[in-house]
């Protein structure tokens, strides 16, 4: 009886640290397991936990506000911070011709789920009800599917009300399961629209692919047959052919050599040339013909390695400081990062984690490993202190009002880290930090920051939400929800389409990023055997996510307060 007792307190005691620890145990792992289950193909994934928190706090297993707030902001910023940290990288990279175009195209997108959210706020809610903003600011947030926006609303409408904020959560809750179906539906609806036809769109890619593979590397071996060589250095060619090329190793004379700048050519000299793809036949039409030549018999037998950049020290040192062939006797001839390979040009800055390949006598290949670190097990847990202090940066400068005179008016703790994580991953080697990241540590990290947060917004609006939807305005935001997630797809889509003549699964992908919505981004790909759909939504992506977050607090600071 006092076991049973024991056990009833365990779960009724709700300010005790294990009540709480249990709480969010039950509530994230049932939440999980239940969002892998699929209706018709399509699963809301790890978003379930917010709808299990819901039915947790609608029963009363639940905890103090306080601490939930606490893990909820927690969460967040954690969430935030890890999603800046992955895409700040690739992040300003993005806004190329067609990046600057797609990453338009997503904004509008994202101006027009606001307009549509104005728009059925005056022509179906009584506005002169103050709660009703807030609760639509709810609605189109799970609409388009995004729960960072969520989070930085819940904070913004915390800075104006206290304790006395609209738990817009429940709103969120009500238009997230038709948002997840609508944006699947639009994009096929696009297609519809716009009569695209999946194999010729597949040719399209196909040949563009093709027009493409001139920016790739290309290796060959060459023998100097261009007399006007003889005599002339490294460095001398390099200027006058005006191209990008890495001489990884030279035979002359029956003698294999790592050449630098000053290695002086000759006729009948053998080497193996690194290169754009687009520049290899100016180059052999500078050099001479392309040969076969076996390494491996050579007297000064030379070997490849693919090296690991794991000391810190030289974490954002450039190729040119680092003089690999005249110092060690090696040549890099590329460097994979994030896993792309990038030619290994003197301005480029080596990061931690970043494999460079080194080419050069074994002895000389080993010493370079050993500067370098080439220790894989430094890459396997995240570094801690960066991560806390770009939180701790992030939250003081999300703090700060970007606007005089206005101290509502600031990024919070959804905006701020994530700004800072975006600007760390970039540029953290200039300050000496360490920003690598294995890309399993990240999502671990990122996925705690986000079922600790939907965990706690669902416990928190579980209370009155079964009222919202059975006797308040639930089928209201429901509908809304849905018109605010389809309006701005069919419109911008054939746009798109119509008008900058996109790939059918690049807007596919751009759609799905701009919603930031990984099953519209696993649909896109189910269709398309290429990759286009992943690079349309990664290119919209990183600046989607932080005008969501940012849109957010601007509509509740400006209408909600």
């Amino acid at each position: 009886m006092e076991s049973l007792q024991w056990l009833t307190n365990l779960f009724t005691t709700t300010d005790s640290v294990a009540h709480i620890a249990l709480l969010y145990a039950v509530v994230i792992a049932v939440g999980v397991y239940l969002g892998k289950i699929k209706i018709g193909g399509i699963s809301l994934g790890v978003t379930f936990v917010l709808f299990a928190g819901i039915v947790a706090g609608h029963i009363g297993f639940t905890a103090p506000t306080p601490i939930l707030t606490f893990i909820q902001d927690f969460g967040l910023i954690l969430f935030v911070f890890m999603i800046g940290l992955q895409v700040g990288p690739g992040f300003f990279e993005s806004f190329g011709t067609a990046g600057i175009k797609l990453n338009g195209l997503a904004a509008s997108m994202i101006l027009l789920n606001i307009c549509v959210m104005f728009a059925c706020y005056f022509i179906f809610f009584d506005t002169s009800d103050k709660s009703n903003l807030p609760m639509m600011v709810g609605t189109l947030y799970g609409a388009v599917t995004n729960t960072p926006g969520l989070g930085a609303a819940n904070e913004a409408l915390g800075s104006l009300f206290g304790s006395n904020a609209p738990q817009i959560a429940s709103a969120y809750a009500c238009a997230y399961p038709l948002g997840v179906v609508g944006i699947i539906g639009a994009i096929v609806m696009i297609r519809l629209i716009c009569k695209v036809s999946f194999e010729k769109e597949e040719a399209a890619l196909e040949e563009q692919s093709g027009a493409k593979a001139t920016q790739k590397p290309h290796h060959m071996h060459l023998e100097v047959t261009n007399k006007y060589l003889e005599g002339k250095t490294l460095l001398q060619v390099h200027n006058f052919l005006n191209r990008d090329f890495v001489v990884s190793r030279i035979l002359h004379e029956g003698h294999v050599s790592i050449p630098n700048r000053d290695t002086i050519f000759h006729l009948g000299d053998q080497m193996y040339i690194v290169c754009a793809e687009a520049d290899y036949e100016a180059i052999v039409a500078f050099i001479g013909p392309v040969i076969e030549v076996n390494w491996e018999q050579q007297d000064q037998p030379l070997v490849s390695k693919r090296i690991v950049v794991t000391n810190p020290k030289i974490n954002g040192k450039a190729f040119g400081e680092m003089h690999f062939s005249s110092v060690y006797g090696v040549n890099v001839t590329r460097v994979t990062r994030h896993g792309m390979d990038i030619f290994a040009s003197p301005s480029l800055p080596l990061q931690v984690g970043d494999r460079i390949m080194v080419v050069g006598p074994a002895d000389a290949v080993d010493n370079v490993a050993h500067k370098m670190g080439n220790s894989v097990k430094r890459l396997d847990a995240p570094n801690i202190a960066t991560i806390f202090v770009g939180i701790f940066v992030g939250i003081i400068f999300g703090s700060l009002p970007f606007i005089p005179g206005m101290p509502l008016m600031k990024l919070g703790i959804a905006g701020g880290p994530l700004i800072i994580a975006i600007l760390i991953g970039r540029y953290g080697y200039k300050v000496k930090l360490v920003t690598y990241t294995t890309t399993s540590a990240n999502m671990m990290l990122r996925e705690i920051g986000l079922v600790l947060f939907l965990a706690s917004v669902g416990i928190k609006a579980g209370a009155g939400f079964f009222e919202t939807v059975m006797q308040g305005d639930g089928l209201l935001y429901v509908l809304t929800g849905f018109l605010i997630t389809v309006i701005p797809i069919l419109i911008i889509g054939p746009i798109a389409r119509w008008k900058f003549k996109f790939n059918y699964f690049t807007i596919a992908g751009m759609v799905s990023g701009t919603y930031t919505d990984p099953p519209a981004l696993a649909y896109s790909n189910s269709i398309c055997s290429k990759e286009a759909p992943a690079v349309g939504y990664s290119t919209v992506y990183p600046l989607s996510m932080f005008l969501r977050i940012l849109t957010a607090q601007l509509i509740v600071l400006f209408f909600c307060g």
